[in-house]
């Protein structure tokens, strides 16, 4: 990653350039607080700010994905730089479940996994979405056994373009879609007062 040290009387122009730079050569979104840290403690919300709106209708956007900045192709262009290639491997319907289980009710344990979904989860349905990127361990329940928790990651919410957990799906679009039956339904319901508990709170 290249390394550029910002000084107090830079301007804002320069500041805006820099963190274009920046973002462009970093291997992993960043957050406005790494982005900072790494200019030299420099304020880069404004920079960020004009960045956005000067990449709005170009060819590349500038988008927040949980709180992290990264350039990305303009959605209606991403069918020119799609490769077609073999999936080594999709989400069985078990993995799907959980990962479904694990966005809208996080932090949750295998516990209260298997007991939404009614069955035993099996260890490796958990590896493939961690090896995939998209949960990750989010600490430990500070209760009797102390079991570990999952929780999904900023990988997740830009794959599936979604800024925040909030914007996922609610209930009445999945009903829509047929995507629920009414057992589904019912723990969507569990799912979306969580979400809308989480928002009040903040």
């Amino acid at each position: 990653m290249i390394h550029l040290q910002v000084q107090d009387d830079r301007t804002l122009d320069d500041l805006i350039r820099a963190v274009e730079a920046t973002l462009f050569a970093a291997e992993e979104p960043m957050t406005a607080e790494e982005l900072s840290a790494h200019l030299g403690g420099a304020d880069v919300r404004e920079a960020l700010r004009q960045l956005d709106e000067h990449y709005r209708e170009r060819g590349v956007r500038l988008v927040e994905r949980g709180k992290r900045w990264q350039f990305q192709t303009a959605p209606d262009l991403a069918h020119l730089l799609r490769r077609e290639r073999e999936q080594v491997r999709k989400l069985s319907r078990a993995a799907t479940e959980v990962l479904a289980i694990v966005a809208y009710h996080e932090p949750v344990s295998r516990a209260e996994i298997e007991a939404i979904r009614g069955v035993q989860t099996s260890p490796g349905t958990l590896d493939v979405l961690m090896e995939a990127g998209w949960v990750r361990p989010a600490g430990r329940r500070e209760v009797p056994g102390r079991p570990l928790t999952y929780a999904t990651t900023p990988a997740f919410l830009a794959h599936f373009g979604l800024e925040s957990r909030r914007d996922l799906p609610g209930i009445d679009d999945l009903k829509a879609a047929g995507l629920l039956d009414p057992i589904d339904a019912a723990l969507a319901e569990i799912g979306q007062l969580e979400l809308e508990s989480e928002a009040e709170g903040d």
